[in-house]
Parts: C-alpha cells; structure tokens; sequence
C-alpha cells in the first residue's frame, strides 16, 4: 500500500500526535508499504518521507494547550499536486477537522479516507460546535474513522455521530523496558516520584507541588522530578516561596533519554484535571513499570485499572493524591505486584501490535471500496 500520514500540526516541535505519526511510519515501512508524512513545518525537515505543506504555523489554543497548525489559504494547490504525484492508496488525516491541512485533503483526496481523533475534553468544544455544519461536508469523506480511545470517541460522537474504531496510542515498549545508563544525579537513598508533562494548568502540576508537601513532611527521604519542555517558572518560584527539598526541574528531555528518568523512579504521578483522551505517559510508565498514581479521567481510567497497575484519584483532591503517593511509597510489596501488571499491560499497547490494528483497517477500507466499485460497474453493464 501507498500510505499518507497528514498531520495538522508543525512536524518541526514534538507532540502526541506527530509522534503517533512517526511511529506508525517506521512500523508500516518494515512491514513494507510506502508511507509519506504530510506536515506543515516552521523549518527545513531534512527526511525524505516527509513532505511539508504549510510554512507558517502559528500557535491556536486547542483542548486546553497550544497547537502550532497552518493557517494559510493556498494550501489547495500543494495538497492536489501531491496527491497527483503521489497517487496513495490511503490518505490518513489526524485530528481531521483541525485546520487547515487534513481538510484540505479530505477535500481533494479520493483515496480512501481515513482520520484518527486524538482529542478529549470533558467540556464542549467550541470550534466542532460552531463549525458542525460545515464542517459535516467533509466528515462524509471519511471512509472510515478511527478514535484513540472511548474517550475521545464519546467527545467527537456528540457532534459527529457514526461509528469510530477504537485503535490506541501505542508505546515504544522496548525503549522504556531495557536497561538505561543511571541518571548523574540519583541518591539511592530518596525515594523518587516522577511527573512529566507539560508547564499547563490542565496537566495538574499545581496539584502535585501542593501534594508533595505533604508527603515529604511524612517521609522527608522523598524527590520529586519534573520533566518537560516549556517554561516552568511559575512553579519554580512556588517551590522556592514554598521552601520544597528535593524537586528538581529536569528541562526538556529527549525520546532516548527519557527513560532513564524512569528507571530513577519509584512512582509515577500524573495528576492531570481533564482534556487527556488516553495518556501517553501512562503507557511509557506502564512500559517502564512504574506503579502510577493518577487522575480518575476517562482517558486514564481507560488505560489504568485502580488496584492494579496504580491507584486513581479524583482530579484536583490533593489529599487523596497525597494519600495514594504516601500509600505506594511505603509499601514495596505493593508496588512490586503493580509493576508486574503495569508491564504486563503495556504490552498490549505495543506500536507492533497497535500499527498491525491499523493496517488491518485499511485493508478491510480497500476491500469495500473494491466490492463497491465491482458492484457499481456491474449495474452499469446491467
């Protein structure tokens, strides 16, 4: 199969989506089919299976982040020249009503169709409620839909009612579960809780700075690590005003380093208070073994099973989220019995096994449009 892979949002900065794109590519090229990524990008993409439409994203606020997206209004021409050249078999749109790029091809494209919905938000979203009628035009293109979780099915069925396959983020499940080189900085006397996310409100880490101090007032062998890309400084001064030891500001951290951090860790906390369709970090945990404590969200409770590879708390409670650490910290049985099952989960959400679920729908998409197209031909002869 000949496969494009658009992506709405600048290839040039990391995030979920381009990263679910990436990884499907290396999976379905060893499975040896033909995959191009469509992106816009802010800078040259020195990658030959890359082709950028779309050189001036801007940032838009989008489920409670920021998504850097083109704008432009000439992105027709590209996206029909491509298509022209490229003559793909699938044409695979992620987020496919984010402007501007997967319209555009849901537009011109008569391949068959295919969009991903990443996004959740437990309240409505503007631009799907005011662009429904319009964008319902485009939404009959799609030959088949996929969402990556109940969650994110359930938010886009309330505007755009069908049926969505249910096909999850996948995980690098080796990369979090081999051996990594120890971090420079890691006193095996303190027990560590790790956090990685994003400087945004919705990912909860006022919560978790307010929970830590109480949990280093009851077990002061305690650490924090906080990694991210962004600009903390908010919460930085409120660690400094709050006189917190032992939490560190780990900065950006790359795909390859990453699990280190990981592997540093005793519990994972992901304390996020909504708009999370599944949770990638809860699958790299998982992937890592870490035990995690989380938000019970729909699009965590979906990945984790309270009791059994971590414990969920209501969003926001900061003394249940503080409980739940102080609970896992101080029980290594516990937390020995959650690893098992964490890695033992994960494994479901494997890129291999993720990538053969998608792949498998685009064959069975194909097989329809043959037996419509044979059946068309055949009443015309009639």
């Amino acid at each position: 199969m000949k496969i494009a892979l658009v992506s709405p949002y600048d290839w040039t900065v990391p995030g979920g989506v381009n990263s679910h794109c990436a990884h499907l590519r290396d999976q379905f090229v060893v499975a040896g089919h033909d995959v191009r990524i469509v992106a816009p990008a802010s800078r040259k993409v020195d990658d030959e299976g890359v082709i950028t439409i779309g050189r001036r994203p801007v940032s838009v606020p989008a489920s409670g982040s920021l998504a850097r997206i083109s704008l432009s209004l000439t992105l027709g021409p590209p996206v029909r020249k491509v298509l022209a050249e490229e003559r793909f078999d699938i044409v695979h749109v992620h987020e496919p009503f984010m402007p501007m790029l997967p319209i555009h091809f849901l537009r011109y494209s008569e391949a068959v169709n295919v969009g991903t919905f990443h996004a959740s938000r437990e309240k409505s979203q503007f631009f799907y409620r005011w662009g429904r009628r319009h964008l319902r035009r485009w939404f009959r293109r799609l030959d088949g839909k996929i969402a990556v979780s109940s969650a994110a099915a359930n938010f886009v069925e309330e505007y755009f009612p069908g049926y969505y396959n249910i096909i999850p983020n996948g995980v690098n499940v080796r990369r979090f579960s081999a051996p990594a080189p120890p971090l420079e900085k890691s006193p095996d006397s303190k027990q560590t809780i790790l956090f990685v996310g994003r400087p945004e409100k919705r990912k909860g880490l006022d919560h978790l700075l307010n929970a830590y101090e109480r949990v280093k007032s009851q077990r002061p062998a305690t650490r924090l690590l906080i990694v991210g890309a962004g600009k903390f400084g908010r919460f930085e001064r409120k660690v400094k005003s709050r006189r917190l030891a032992d939490v560190e500001f780990c900065g950006y951290v790359s795909d390859e380093d990453l699990p280190r951090y990981h592997q540093a860790a005793d519990v994972f906390c992901a304390p996020a208070t909504g708009f999370e369709s599944q949770g990638i970090v809860l699958l790299e945990a998982m992937a890592a073994g870490l035990p995690i404590v989380a938000s019970n969200i729909e699009g965590y409770a979906g990945v984790l099973t309270h009791g059994v590879e971590g414990l969920l708390v209501l969003p926001g409670d900061e003394e249940a989220l503080a409980a739940a650490l102080l609970e896992l910290l101080s029980d290594d049985g516990a937390r020995r019995r959650m690893t098992s099952q964490a890695k033992r989960r994960a494994q479901r959400f494997a890129w291999e096994r993720v990538s053969q679920q998608v792949l498998s729908y685009y064959e069975r998409l194909l097989h329809e449009r043959e037996l419509t197209g044979s059946a068309r031909s055949s009443s015309q002869a009639g």
